[in-house]
């Protein structure tokens, strides 16, 4: 059986379409297209249902035919979710007080999908956490009312079937898949107090030991936390806004790993600055994490928060794993330029680089084959459009915004896990008349009076960290932290200056680095030996500086100013020789 094509939903201030694809992107005969400008588009979690607002009313059809579900007289919708079994519709508009009505309407509403019947109309100012969360099976549902979680049962809205209260629930994380349920809730720090995230499985809420795990920290303003497919572990990355030590414009983040099984640690990441993106592999065993100042490191970790694999670094500051885990795609978007690294996790081997400049969207297609990268407004009010790619870097469909209109929104339908298997990995580009977009190595730049002569090797900024297989018995070594390395070096520098002594038992007698044929003996000082060594030391160091100058490195001030000592440094240590 062949597997289904996904469908593809464009919406902009020309209207709603429903495109079949890929690889090519054709408008779907089965659904109607909306020409009124619409902002606002969901597809159900099974992909089974299209739900969009176009300012008029909010409509839900069918994806397979296009038949009409359900038509509600909203136009102010912003927001629309899918419950996972598609039994309710859930709608966010605006907040607002009118003079009628001074506290304001309820702006959160649940309907009943197959009847179109209001089921509850709650209150709901801020568009952040606007929807509320579903176990998969719809028997939970959990939302944040003023600082505690309010849990429904069975799509019973009229009756809270539990709560849980702490000091200030500020957000919480209902976690994927089957029950039993876990919740992940934070609490943020006061009065000295540190912040705290805990896990929950219901409906045990209550009591000291309730908690699965606890993990309190410092330095959060806000925390993001995800769970992995299979429900047991949740990462929760801690911000600040400001960072108090002036390093980073970005604030500070911490990492954080908390398992159902009670294991909670810190994620050491090797290089300091941002943390961009964290992102779990769908097999739930694996996350990757992009972090650091630019140049940024993205790395592979697993359960144990030991890393497995690290990319080097790169201009990037996002990772999308595909739907079937085997693809890892880190890319650069925002204010960098749009590459791609398509990396094959099996091999940990590189596919394609291809860039897509001025992309404010990426997503990966259902089948694990294809990409959409868009640009979107208002992130970018010029050149909107998207594009079709295959993982290998060819560019397969492209479609411009026209003239005097913007794009919104592109969205994939959704599938349930399954409906496209795993294909083997190509390396070579698929064919396409649009070719591909590999990013064209960078020169660095050159005057217009240096540009006849030959070039000369120029010092960088920064030196590129290449990729490193961190797994133990591949790369011969396991990866440590900041500290053990450290002392792992010292450990080392002290093992080599021994065998050195061993080797050479009397370094500060052994004949100087200059241009006579007599040997010297020890002197009979110790003070005077000290002295002899320390020169040869510093001539030595000379040597290796003049050979690299000699191969055409620029040496800096400070390296240029060590060889202009030569002469002196020779001539106090013939002086002390003579002695």
């Amino acid at each position: 059986m062949a597997p289904p094509i996904p469908l593809l939903a464009v919406c902009g201030s020309d209207g709603t379409s429903l495109l079949r694809g890929p690889p090519q992107c054709e408008l779907d005969s089965s659904f109607q297209r909306d020409s009124r400008p619409s902002r606002c588009l969901t597809f159900s979690r099974d992909g089974t249902l299209f739900g969009w607002c176009n300012g008029h009313s909010v409509s839900v059809v069918r994806c397979a035919d296009g038949s009409a579900v359900s038509t509600l007289n909203l136009p102010k919708t912003n927001l629309l979710e899918f419950s996972p079994l598609n039994n309710i519709l859930v709608t966010w508009q605006p907040y607002t007080k009118t003079q009628d009505s001074p506290q304001g309407e309820a702006n959160l509403q649940l309907w009943d999908l197959p009847s179109g019947r209001l089921i509850k109309a709650l209150y709901q100012k801020k568009a952040e956490s606007w929807c509320p969360s579903w176990s998969e099976d719809e028997k939970i549902c959990v939302r944040s009312v003023n600082n505690e979680l309010h849990f429904y049962e069975n799509n019973d809205f009229n009756s809270i079937a539990n709560k849980l209260h702490m000091q200030k629930v500020s957000d919480f994380a209902l976690s994927p898949g089957a029950q039993p349920s876990k919740v992940a809730v934070y609490v943020p720090g006061s009065k000295g107090a540190p912040s705290f995230v805990r896990l929950y499985q219901y409906p045990v809420l209550d009591g000291a030991s309730a908690a699965l795990a606890n993990k309190s920290f410092f330095k959060a303003d806000r925390v993001n936390m995800q769970w992995n497919q299979k429900a047991s572990a949740v990462l929760v990355t801690a911000s600040t806004e400001v960072d108090k030590t002036g390093a980073s414009y970005y604030g500070e983040q911490t990492l954080h790993y908390l398992a159902a099984n009670g294991e909670t640690a810190l994620v050491q990441l090797a290089k300091n600055g941002p943390i961009y993106d964290v992102a779990w592999s769908p097999n739930s065993t694996e996350f990757c994490v992009v972090y650091g100042f630019m140049p940024a490191k993205a790395t592979v970790f697993n359960l144990k928060c030991d890393p497995v694999f690290d990319f080097g670094t790169g201009p990037r500051n996002a990772a999308y794993y595909s739907p079937q885990g085997h693809i890892l795609v880190l890319a650069g978007f925002g204010n960098l330029r749009g590459q791609m690294e398509v990396w094959d996790l099996k091999k940990y081997k590189q596919v394609s680089k291809p860039q897509a400049p001025d992309a404010t969207y990426f997503s990966w297609c259902p089948d694990g084959e294809h990409i959409v990268t868009a640009t979107c407004s208002p992130r970018l009010r010029v050149s909107n459009g998207y594009k079709i790619w295959h993982y290998t870097g060819t560019v397969l469909h492209k479609q411009d915004a026209a003239a005097g209109s913007e794009l919104w929104k592109v969205h994939w339908q959704p599938f349930p896990e399954g409906s496209f298997p795993e294909r083997p990995i190509k390396y070579q580009a698929a064919p396409s008349e649009l070719g591909t977009t590999e990013a064209a190595p960078i020169q660095a730049y050159r005057p217009p009076a240096l540009r006849h002569l030959p070039a000369t090797p120029s010092s960088k900024l920064h030196e590129d960290e290449p990729p490193q297989d961190l797994r133990s018995g591949l790369s011969g070594e396991k990866s440590l932290s900041k500290t053990a390395l450290k002392n792992q070096r010292k450990r080392e520098a002290k093992k080599a200056a021994k065998q050195e002594a061993k080797s050479d038992p009397e370094p500060a007698c052994l004949p100087a680095p200059v241009s006579n044929s007599q040997s010297e003996a020890c002197s009979g000082d110790p003070e005077t030996d000290k002295k002899i060594k320390n020169l040869k030391k510093k001539l030595k160091a000379i040597e290796e500086l003049k050979e690299q100058q000699a191969s055409g490195k620029v040496l800096q001030k400070n390296q240029l100013e060590k060889i202009q000592k030569e002469e002196q440094l020779l001539k106090e240590l013939q002086e002390l020789q003579i002695k």
